[in-house]
């Protein structure tokens, strides 16, 4: 799991906590219900629900283990050996409000998040064997007083009050002796060079969220012990009717197909398997954007552009509603399309997710594209659309 999937928008802790989970283009597979929803508002809890470390222990035997892992309080248990473990118990801490964040249904996690499977299109289509998100994958602890400091932890506590790190499980003691550890899946995180969310920030490098919620540089190595202070997160103003608008905005203009004469509509959702005239597509090597036809079909995959006689790809495109995921306000929204997936978005939008590399299963890091989780061209991540109307004079004939 990583925090790319998650965007986060902070606000007053008094008026919510926002966290979005990117990979969905506005709301997940069948709907948000329940605590499986694509956003998440953290509110105060009535009563505070955070821990704080009472101590630690090192454990010679199973038994000693046991006892303390299963007494009523809260536990996290590092096993060094099969002779060693130490357990760390945990107290209430009357000024922090704890939520979990993990794939577990239990009703110990308050934040469902599962595997995003691309252009998945129903819940049957999200399973997967071997997911990347853990059951209990972090703990986000925050401070019920201003300035309402939030903070990230790598695993969550199950329904017996333990999280347990196996044997083979990356653990080191810190300056203060203090035992710490990280996950198997990980927790990952990255934000901008300039802890802000727009087309000029850069992204930086990711760090890695262990369980003691120390942040540290991530290499090929895995850790490079880097001690990391809190990071900032990102702030947006967008909204989703304003992206509405403007898609209204566009298909009032009723774009035509330049070969079936066709007019165009541009939806908010991915297109049935079986494509109608309306459904616009775009050729990825011009950007001339035109209706189902099959003029031009060189071979699997591969159109010649009408217009001006380029072949490449020929892809579906469709609105990319989600609104946290647009960088800025100034320009328009529907005047590019990531590619290979097609969702169409502003400029600054797809320049700035073009340049962020995201951990992709053992592809290493790619550019994904932010409403589906679809890996992005390397050769060309995104697309200028040219509608009919707005074509120069200048085509190739």
């Amino acid at each position: 799991m990583f925090s790319s999937t998650n965007i986060y928008e902070v606000v007053h802790y008094n008026e919510g906590f926002r966290m979005i989970l990117k990979k969905y283009n506005g709301s997940i597979p069948n709907g948000d219900r329940g605590r499986r929803k694509s956003k998440f508002i953290l509110k105060e809890r009535s009563q505070a629900n955070g821990l704080k470390a009472l101590g630690q222990h090192l454990c010679k035997n199973t038994a000693e283990v046991q006892e303390l892992t299963t007494a009523n309080v809260h536990s996290i248990a590092y096993t060094l050996s099969r002779n060693q473990t130490v357990v760390v118990q945990y107290t209430r801490d009357e000024e922090t409000d704890m939520f979990q964040v993990g794939r577990s249904p239990e009703s110990q996690i308050d934040f469902i998040v599962m595997d995003t499977v691309p252009n998945a299109k129903t819940s049957d289509e999200l399973n997967i064997l071997q997911s990347t998100i853990s059951r209990f994958a972090c703990r986000i602890v925050v401070q019920r007083k201003p300035p309402y400091t939030a903070k990230i932890y790598a695993a969550g506590f199950d329904s017996s009050k333990n999280i347990f790190l196996g044997e083979k499980a990356i653990k080191w003691r810190n300056e203060k002796n203090e035992i710490d550890g990280v996950t198997t899946n990980g927790i990952l995180l990255m934000h901008m060079d300039c802890g802000k969310f727009n087309s000029g920030a850069r992204p930086t490098k990711w760090k890695e969220i262990s369980v003691g919620g120390r942040v540290f540089d991530l290499s090929e190595g895995r850790l490079k012990f880097n001690y990391q202070s809190a990071v900032k997160y990102f702030i947006f103003y967008q909204t989703r009717r304003l992206l509405e608008i403007e898609l209204e905005q566009l298909n009032s203009t009723k774009p035509q197909c330049p070969v079936g004469l066709n007019t165009l509509v541009i939806k908010t959702v991915s297109p049935p398997s079986n494509f109608d005239g309306q459904i616009p597509f775009v050729y990825v090597s011009c950007g001339h954007v035109h209706g189902n036809h099959d003029w031009g079909v060189k071979e699997e995959l591969k159109r010649e552009c009408p217009l001006c006689r380029t072949i490449g790809s020929y892809i579906p495109i469709t609105m990319g509603i989600e609104p946290s995921f647009y960088i800025s306000c100034s320009d328009s929204t529907t005047t590019h399309c990531f590619q290979p997936c097609g969702h169409i978005t502003s400029e600054s939008t797809a320049l700035h997710w073009s340049k962020i590399k995201v951990p992709l299963g053992c592809r290493g890091l790619k550019s994904i594209c932010p409403f589906c989780s679809t890996a992005l061209s390397e050769v060309k991540p995104f697309v200028k659309l040219i509608f009919q109307d707005s074509m120069p004079y200048n085509i190739k004939q």
